[in-house]
């Protein structure tokens, strides 16, 4: 890629109303987008059932599905589950979320976050929260993972370990989840992603961190023996991440709004080195407030994980999962992946 983003926010466009990716009776997240062999647009999403609270269901039952469209704003429609539960003995076998699909030369590359939990399934009509022994447990066991194919329609080989495991006495000895990738020209990959420490036997607040692979199917080491944004000014989920030639580019979830000025909106961040990161001279890369292509706007209860799609090396929309509701996760009735295309600068 050979564009960077400058002013982000300033460039993005009316949002369609009938874009994205829904499904009834489920709960919708973490959209990324990748064209198909067939060149079509093929989104990767984490989907779980309704049953469940929207938070923290995700950790106990959410799947990463597969959706396509014939233009990137969608709608997309159900195809099929890429990333089933496959049993509490693989250390993905209950959950998969936080998908990000990408392509490198032949091989669709497909990082995610798993975790499991050798507990029963929380069942229709069953309580399930923050306390429940199987939350606690699954949100220990989150990790990142890769799986990999030759198609887009599959078969996907998992691995049967994740990429980042935790490490004790590090500032990711809790868990490790939200992968960010890069992959380079010649195959080798900065991965950005979220983790947690331990702090006596809970954990601590949201961190990132930052690893690198000679090849994305090697082996992954972390290269940052600290946050890479320093945890005292910096309060962020949800990084993606691109490299424009010269530098790399991030943006993030602003948790407490202090850097962009807006709760729970982005921030635009750069490096020459994925380990040193500096503020863009326009730091806020988006809001929750939506402008329509019906000349509405909302303020979207949630507008996360959020997903660029570059076509020719320009960057042309922006996915992100969202939610209605007056905000927080407690408040959504519906949570679905929308779109937003961005302006050419």
């Amino acid at each position: 890629m050979t564009t960077q983003i400058r002013g982000l926010y300033d460039r993005l466009l009316p949002a369609p109303r009938s874009g994205g990716f829904r499904m009834e009776g489920y709960w919708v997240w973490c959209g990324s987008v990748v064209k198909g062999e067939d060149d079509r647009f093929h989104m990767f999403a984490s989907r779980w059932p309704k049953h469940v609270p929207m938070h923290p269901g995700w950790l106990v039952h959410s799947e990463v599905v597969r959706a396509v469209s014939d233009t990137p704003e969608g709608p997309y429609t159900f195809e099929e589950i890429v990333l089933p539960a496959r049993g509490a003995e693989y250390w993905d076998g209950r959950s998969t979320h936080n998908p990000h699909i990408t392509k490198h030369g032949d091989t669709y590359v497909l990082y995610y976050m798993g975790s499991t939990h050798p507990l029963a399934d929380v069942m229709p009509g069953e309580d399930f929260g923050l306390s429940d022994p199987r939350c606690i447990v699954a949100r220990a066991n989150k990790r990142v993972g890769l799986a990999v194919s030759k198609s887009v329609f599959g078969p996907w080989e998992r691995r049967d370990a994740p990429i980042l495991p935790t490490r004790p006495g590090r500032f990711d000895s809790f868990l490790t989840s939200n992968p960010a990738p890069c992959i380079h020209k010649d195959g080798s990959v900065l991965l950005i992603y979220k983790a947690r420490q331990y702090e006596g036997n809970v954990h601590g607040q949201m961190m990132i961190g930052a690893a690198r692979a000679d090849r994305f199917d090697g082996s992954y080491r972390v290269v940052s023996e600290n946050p890479v944004f320093p945890p005292a000014q910096f309060h962020l989920e949800d990084p993606f991440i691109w490299h424009t030639g010269e530098r790399y580019e991030l943006i993030a979830k602003d948790m407490d709004g202090r850097i962009c000025g807006e709760l729970h909106a982005g921030i635009h961040a750069y490096s020459k080195d994925g380990l040193t990161w500096l503020l863009s001279d326009s730091p806020k890369a988006y809001s929750r407030k939506i402008k329509w292509d019906d000349g509405t706007e909302t303020r979207m209860g949630s507008f996360e994980r959020p997903f660029i799609l570059f076509q020719d090396g320009k960057p042309t929309h922006l996915f992100a999962a969202t939610a209605d509701g007056e905000g927080g996760f407690a408040k959504a009735s519906n949570t679905w992946n929308m779109v937003v295309p961005i302006a050419s600068e």
